[in-house]
């Protein structure tokens, strides 16, 4: 799947973007489960869900920010987790033996989806093996500077984690402090639709907002080799969850 100068560039950088993964019709089926789970899910939210999954929660009809677990939880995305191109390549950059250990669904609304601070992935999960992740990143619509590709820090891979804090009522938003991310150049990576853009655990990255007229759809597919384990991770992730496809 990957040649040898997309597997150096990916160790040079900490990421990678291969055009051509999915088709066309695989983005559009996606779109069509995104809008079929986004209402079924709509009509059951509590209060503290409308506040973390919906743009505008104290409006009705506010367009969704996510869907957690896509790959858990809809046949649709368990498919494309184990479609041969991607498998292919997430091993060839972690090792034989994965699976889809959390993802999500990212909904970008025009003019107004937000960003997201620079944070690392590693921290997040705390894998026993910082080497054994890599997150799988979607475009199911083209990812631009405009509407909210995500930008990376070339290299910070190289680095160690940092220490990540979260906004008193956004916990689950960790990220670094703004003081520190100023130090690092953060280089944008547009995504064709049907793309992916592949990092590494420890790679800084971030998102920017959707300043364009239309959505900025994706999902995060977090793999990681299946002799790998969460040590002490900061957030709750329940490991019946994990979904392994090879």
């Amino acid at each position: 799947m990957l040649s040898e100068e997309q597997l150096s560039q990916y160790q040079a950088t900490g990421h990678l973007t291969v055009p051509g993964v999915f088709s066309s019709q695989q983005m559009d089926l996606a779109l069509a489960e995104i809008e079929t789970w986004g209402d079924e899910f709509r009509g059951q939210m509590n209060a503290q869900e409308r506040s973390w999954y919906l743009e505008n929660p104290e409006e009705a009809g506010s367009p969704l920010r996510k869907l957690d677990n896509p790959v858990f939880h809809r046949e649709y995305f368990q498919g494309l987790a184990k479609w041969s191109l991607l498998i292919e390549a997430v091993e060839q950059m972690i090792g034989n033996g994965v699976g889809v250990i959390f993802s999500q669904v990212f909904c970008k609304s025009p003019e107004g989806g937000g960003p997201k601070p620079v944070h690392q992935d590693n921290y997040y999960f705390d894998p026993d093996d910082t080497e054994a992740l890599v997150t799988v990143w979607i475009a199911f619509d083209e990812a631009t500077a405009e509407n909210g590709c995500l930008h990376y820090a070339d290299g910070s891979q190289k680095e160690s984690l940092l220490e990540h804090t979260a906004p008193e009522n956004e916990p689950f938003n960790l990220q670094i402090d703004q003081s520190i991310a100023a130090n690092y150049s953060m280089n944008p990576a547009p995504v064709p639709r049907g793309g992916v853009s592949f990092h590494h655990g420890n790679t800084l990255h971030q998102s920017s907002s959707n300043l364009s007229s239309k959505p900025r759809r994706a999902a995060a597919f977090h793999y990681l080799r299946n002799d790998a384990h969460l040590v002490d991770a900061p957030l709750p992730f329940d490991e019946t969850h994990r979904v392994r496809v090879s």
